[in-house]
């Protein structure tokens, strides 16, 4: 005869957190991987994103809020991803190598919103 072992243990926390997770998770609609499809290499999207992640520590944001570690397919590969939300998506672009177009003009589309318009100059 086998004598098991039974430990009650208290999985609220658990479950505050995975609801919590799939709350988050409902307003993240963005992949990092969706970058590449702006012509950002894998290695650039990685750099970007683990800036963007620094930069949301730094101001004390809620990681959880806006960056989700995934696995994602592309053409029949597994690769790491990171779901994001609006706020994080805008972050790594924000953080993404510069000598891109499509990062240099979304860094002046935030600075023009930011001064009041177009001819904030």
């Amino acid at each position: 005869m086998q004598i098991s072992i039974y430990r009650k243990e208290n999985q609220t926390a658990d479950s505050i957190n995975n609801f919590t997770d799939f709350y988050y998770g409902l307003r993240m609609h963005f992949f990092a991987s969706d970058l590449l499809y702006k012509g950002l290499s894998p290695k650039q999207i990685s750099s970007a994103v683990e800036r963007a992640m620094n930069v949301a520590k730094s101001s004390k944001m809620n990681l959880r809020e806006h960056f989700r570690p995934v696995f994602s397919s592309i053409d029949n590969e597994i690769i790491s991803d990171c779901k994001l939300s609006r706020l994080g998506y805008g972050l790594v672009l924000m953080n993404a190598e510069t000598k891109l177009s499509i990062v240099g003009k979304w860094q002046l589309k935030v600075l023009e919103s930011f001064m009041g318009g177009n001819n904030a100059h």
